[in-house]
């Protein structure tokens, strides 16, 4: 079991890109992390970078998608480590088709969009939240997108727009939810980043992609809860 007086940190989706990049800066911050990931082999690969770093980070599977999954990560953490005090909700897809909008995607792309994006948010916060309730501290942080504004709300990409506007409005909900027990949650664009899904000509690389939910991650008592932000600034709904 982890040490008691050693913070903890969960990341999903943990094993490239921005995920990757939290968990080597939230571990260099001296948090344990648990990295996950769906593949097994990508995601020990991964942890075995950041201990070749010297960072404490430690490999369990995840598939956000399942609640057996979502439940065993949970009963891992609480019983190997103890405590959770740090959540990032960092797994998600973006698989709408190429030129299409709202009125030509099928509605199995917005299920299946939905289903990661959203309800695997909201799986992890009904299971992490208990254990950081128990502990009386947390920090929740969504990866959110711009593109999930409604205060710009657009066409394309309909079925990832549509998840992250309901991922802001989990972040809004859980917020509330937990806003006697010293748990901050927030969403946050990481901005346009040079990953996978952003592609190479993005203009942020992951480091600074992963600044904002670093700092929402670390918030003192008096911090923000049930925001929206982008570099460490508030941002419209």
């Amino acid at each position: 079991m982890a040490s008691i007086d050693k913070r903890v940190a969960v990341v999903t989706g943990g094993n490239r890109g921005i995920g990757f990049e939290i968990c080597r800066q939230l571990a260099g911050r001296g948090l344990r992390v648990v990295l996950t990931s769906r593949d097994a082999g990508l995601g020990n690969e991964a942890r075995e970078k950041l201990a070749a770093e010297g960072l404490d980070v430690v490999f369990h599977p995840l598939d956000v998608d399942s609640d057996d999954s979502v439940a065993a990560l949970a009963a891992y953490v609480e019983k190997e480590q103890g405590r959770v005090d740090v959540l990032i909700n960092n797994a998600g897809i973006m698989i709408d088709p190429s030129g299409h909008g709202v009125l030509d995607t099928s509605p199995a792309i917005f299920r299946k969009t939905l289903e990661t994006n959203f309800f695997g948010a909201l799986r992890m916060c009904q299971a992490i939240v208990p254990i950081m309730q128990h502990g009386h501290y947390g920090r929740i942080v969504n990866l959110s997108s711009g593109l999930g504004q409604l205060d710009q709300m657009g066409d394309g990409t309909a079925a990832y727009r549509a998840s992250k506007t309901a991922l802001n409005a989990l972040t809004r909900m859980v917020a509330t939810a937990v806003k006697e027990d010293d748990i901050l949650v927030n969403s946050m664009c990481p901005g346009w980043v040079r990953t996978d899904m952003g592609g190479p000509n993005a203009a942020r690389a992951v480091e600074v992609g992963a600044e904002t939910a670093i700092w929402l991650a670390m918030l003192p008592h008096d911090g923000p809860s049930g925001g929206f932000f982008r570099d460490k600034t508030a941002i419209p709904w």
